[in-house]
C-alpha cells in the first residue's frame, strides 16, 4: 500500500518545524551561541528520550507497520552514553536526570508504544530524519562554539553505520511510503509528528533560562575585566 507518507510528513510538519527553528535555544544554537551547561543538559535530556524511543521501537520489531520502518543502524543511545561520560565523567549515571519536559515526552512514547504503536512512526522520523538532515551542520557548530577537539562530545552527530546518509533518507522515505496504513492512520502520525515537535519544543524551551543566565553572566565577566583593565591602566599611567 502506498500512503504518500513522507510528503505527507514533510508538508504536514512544516509549520511545526519552523516554530521549532525558532525557539530562543535553537536560534542561538544555529548563530553559535552555545553554552556547555545548558547543551550537556539538553543530552542528558536527549538520552532519556531515545532510550525510551528505541526500547519500544525494538520492543515492536516484528509488528507489521514498525518493522518496515525499524533500522538499528540509526540508534542514538550509545552514542549520547559516550557524550554523557565527556561532559559529566565516569559517574555520569548519577548525575542526570530527565527534565519535566522530558519526562512528558518519555511518558507520551509510553503511552501509544502500549494503545497505538504504528505512532511511534512519527517519533523516528522527527527525531532520526532531523539528526542526519542537520547533524553535520550542527556538530560543526557545536565544535566551535564550545571549543571541542574533533569527535569529543558530538559522538550523537556520528551514523558510523550509515555511510551515505542521503541515500539512506531516501531508503527510509520509501518505507514510508511503503507502510501497511490507511489514509485515517497516515493523518494521525502527521498529527503525532507535530505533537512530538511540540514536545521537542518544550524541551528547547526548558533550557533558555540557563542561557540566558550563562549569556549573561559571560557579559558581566567580560565587563568587570575590561573594568579592571581601565582601572589598572589608569593606576599606572598607561591610559
Amino acid at each position: 500500500m502506498t500512503s504518500n507518507l513522507a510528503t505527507k510528513l514533510r508538508e504536514g510538519t512544516k509549520k511545526a518545524h519552523t516554530m521549532a527553528e525558532n525557539v530562543g535555544f535553537v536560534k542561538c544554537f544555529l548563530k553559535g551561541v552555545v553554552e556547555k551547561s545548558s547543551y550537556r543538559k539538553l543530552v542528558s535530556n536527549f538520552y532519556f528520550v531515545y532510550s525510551a524511543m528505541e526500547e519500544e521501537m525494538e520492543r515492536h520489531r516484528q509488528h507489521p507497520v514498525l518493522s518496515k520502518v525499524y533500522f538499528s543502524e540509526l540508534n542514538r543511545k550509545e552514542s549520547l552514553e559516550q557524550d554523557l561520560y565527556y561532559y559529566y565523567g565516569g559517574n555520569w549515571r548519577e548525575q542526570v536526570a530527565p527534565s519535566p519536559a522530558a519526562q512528558a515526552y518519555i511518558q507520551r512514547i509510553r503511552d501509544i508504544s502500549n494503545t497505538e504503536p504504528e505512532l511511534l512512526v512519527a517519533h523516528s522520523y522527527t527525531r532520526y530524519l532531523g539528526d542526519l538532515s542537520g547533524g553535520q551542520i550542527l556538530k560543526n557548530i557545536a565544535q566551535r562554539a564550545m571549543n571541542l577537539s574533533s569527535g569529543e562530545g558530538t559522538a550523537f552527530y556520528e551514523f558510523e553505520a550509515i555511510p551515505d546518509e542521503k541515500q539512506f533518507k531516501a531508503k527510509y522515505r520509501q518505507s514510508l511510503d511503503e507502510l501497511p496504513i490507511d489514509d485515517d492512520m497516515a493523518d494521525r502520525i502527521v498529527d503525532e509528528a507535530n505533537a512530538a515537535f511540540g514536545m521537542n519544543m518544550k524541551l528547547f524551551q526548558e533550557l533558555e533560562g540557563n542561557l540566558v543566565k550563562a549569556i549573561g553572566q559571560m557579559l558581566f565577566n567580560s565587563l568587570t575585566r575590561r573594568r579592571s583593565r581601565g582601572a589598572t591602566e589608569l593606576a599606572t599611567g598607561n591610559s
